[in-house]
């Protein structure tokens, strides 16, 4: 008994067990990990522990229930163009994961970094063909720069930090990751800990450029009587706005920008030229057979940029700045290739070119724009006849927002109207859905851009035949008290294709007239506010009652029917060609 009265207190205490947490737990700790503050999603059963382990996480993840999963996806791809890091969308199964494929495809053609996590069924039951069972793997490998099923709790801590990684690094883009309904539920076998992935052996993009490479490029900016720079979308991700102004300051050269480069520049900036593409500007589409040397800066050679790509700048040679390789050469031959990020590479740039004015060659452009100012744009905006004009409605709204709004639009006419006429002052103030053109985009999006930009105005531009696509949003916007302001230009029309129909089909106008709804109503049903306009006297109180509301807002504005977006380069064609009428 004396032995056992010896033996020290502290000898007998038992040590806890190491605490081990599931899946579920697992996913949203590591999410944490990454900084994550915003998950859009929708519930469902292959998904339900995600969700059971969220309930205790409210007061760390604010998750916004969607209407529809694709109005998820879409809604994190608007969050993360303001934010400049991946958005998260969380859904179940089949039928909530292929809802969701459309928006990651958009996602990867405009390089937008979303991590998407998908529920499945529990790890018995796949290739059985399970209640609610689809191939998300085998559907999305062809649309997301990686896909991953989870099968096991053990991996999710480092699967998740490779997709976010991988997401957001080099070119950004959406990942895709399969989480088996067993992984979640079941219990880790080591205590969770978490780890940033910081590189990839199998992927390391290039971020600063080599320096041969840099000068050459510098050689022909230096020796160029007449350059032209051309940027797109990844001057933006890149965060290289400063830099880029400084280059074109220092060089004297004209910049042009993409559907999705712009606001990159101001447009009332005196080396911006204007807006390239098959309804962009006149002078900045011709200019490009007249440029001796093309500058491309985070852009790809779309085939809305391009027309005919055979027939495009064969009298220029080609410097080509972009950080994904793959597109180097794939559809333009470049004469000098840079890969590396955007900021980095104008960064080093800047040194090596000298300073420039190339005043002469710039007022060539100035020549078309007069050509366009009095063919199209003043008789577009100072038409006191027939019913309002999708342009009145975008310069007054540019004017009453000083240029400076988040302008969110979906795709048709009304898109190429906004972007024509909106006179952006601020950067990072387009979001749109450009390589992949998704009816229903705006919505949704905006939303998700209101949620990355709490401090910005939000304005959705959005077509009535778009509207209809992803109009249930509005209760996403409603119930999360979202200050988004929307606008429907409304012709009962699919417009766009209608123009078509009318220049090319010979006015064969196949199923484009919509019978619509009352917008209005509809709105209010979803308790939000709202009213339409149909006299061009009373557009600007309207649009003054919109912006100065208190909350959501939707103005509908009936505009002319049959009215047309010029210029137009026609599909097929080369830039020289494009229409004015």
């Amino acid at each position: 008994m004396e032995a056992i009265a010896s033996i020290k207190p502290e000898v007998l205490e038992i040590q806890p067990a190491p605490t081990y947490i599931n899946g579920s737990q697992a996913l949203l700790m590591s999410l944490l990990a990454e900084g994550v503050d915003t998950i859009f999603g929708y519930p469902g059963g292959a998904i339900m522990p995600v969700y059971d382990a969220l309930y205790d996480y409210q007061d760390q993840i604010n998750h916004i229930l969607v209407r529809h999963e694709q109005g998820a996806g879409h809604a994190a791809q608007g969050y993360a163009r303001m934010q400049g890091r991946a958005g998260v969308c969380l859904v179940t199964s089949g039928p909530g994961a292929t809802n969701l494929v459309t928006s990651i495809a958009d996602a990867l053609i405009d390089s937008t970094p979303m991590v998407c996590l998908v529920g499945q069924v529990a790890k018995k039951l796949l290739g059985t063909d399970a209640f609610q069972e689809a191939d998300v793997m085998g559907v999305t490998m062809p649309i997301t720069k990686w896909n991953y099923q989870i099968t096991n709790a053990d991996e999710v801590a480092e699967v998740i930090s490779k997709a976010f990684y991988i997401a957001q690094a080099g070119r950004p883009g959406p990942v895709l990751i399969d989480i088996t309904k067993s992984a979640q539920l079941e219990l880790m076998t080591q205590p969770f800990s978490y780890e940033k992935c910081q590189t990839i052996v199998s992927y390391r993009p290039r971020l600063v450029p080599k320096q041969d490479q840099l000068e050459v490029a510098a050689q022909l900016i230096n020796s160029a009587k007449k350059p032209y720079v051309l940027v797109g979308h990844g001057v933006q991700i890149a965060k290289a706005e400063d830099e880029l102004q400084a280059f074109v300051e220092k060089t004297g050269i004209p910049v042009a920008t993409t559907l999705l480069g712009q606001s990159t520049i101001p447009t009332n900036h005196p080396l911006y030229v204007g807006w390239l593409g098959m309804h962009g500007n006149y002078g900045p589409n011709v200019m490009t057979d007249h440029a001796d040397l093309i500058i491309a800066i985070g852009m790809r050679f779309d085939d809305r940029v391009t027309g005919d790509a055979s027939k495009y700048i064969k009298q220029a040679k080609v410097v080509h700045i972009e950080i994904d390789p793959s597109e180097i050469d794939k559809i333009i031959r470049a004469d000098a290739p840079v890969v590396g990020d955007a900021k980095e590479v104008l960064k080093a740039l800047l040194p090596l070119v000298n300073k420039n004015d190339h005043t002469v060659w710039r007022n060539e452009f100035r020549k078309y724009d007069a050509i366009e100012n009095e063919v199209i744009t003043e008789p577009a905006l100072n038409n006191p006849e027939g019913k309002i004009r999708m342009p009145e409605v975008i310069d007054l709204l540019s004017k009453k927002t000083n240029g400076e709004a988040v302008l969110v639009t979906d795709v048709g006419q009304h898109q190429m109207m906004a972007s024509r006429y909106y006179h952006f002052r601020r950067p990072n103030s387009l979001v749109t859905s450009g390589g992949m053109g998704t009816m229903g985009f705006a919505l949704p999006a905006a939303f998700g851009a209101q949620v990355g930009a709490p401090d910005r105005q939000v304005v959705a531009i959005i077509g009535d035949g778009c509207f209809q696509m992803t109009l249930q949003e509005l209760g996403t916007i409603v119930q999360n008290k979202q200050p988004v302001k929307a606008i429907i230009l409304n012709n009962n029309f699919l417009g766009m294709v209608r123009q078509w129909q009318q220049l090319f089909h010979q006015r064969r106008y196949s199923f484009v007239e919509l019978q619509n709804p009352d917008f209005i109503t509809i709105a209010r049903g979803f308790g939000m506010d709202g009213q339409t306009c149909t006299e061009r006297e009373k557009l600007s109180e309207a649009l003054d009652t919109m912006l100065n509301h208190d909350g959501p807002f939707l103005l509908e504005v009936i505009v002319e029917k049959e009215e047309n977006v010029f210029p137009m380069v026609p599909a097929g064609t080369s830039v020289s060609q494009i229409r004015l009428s």
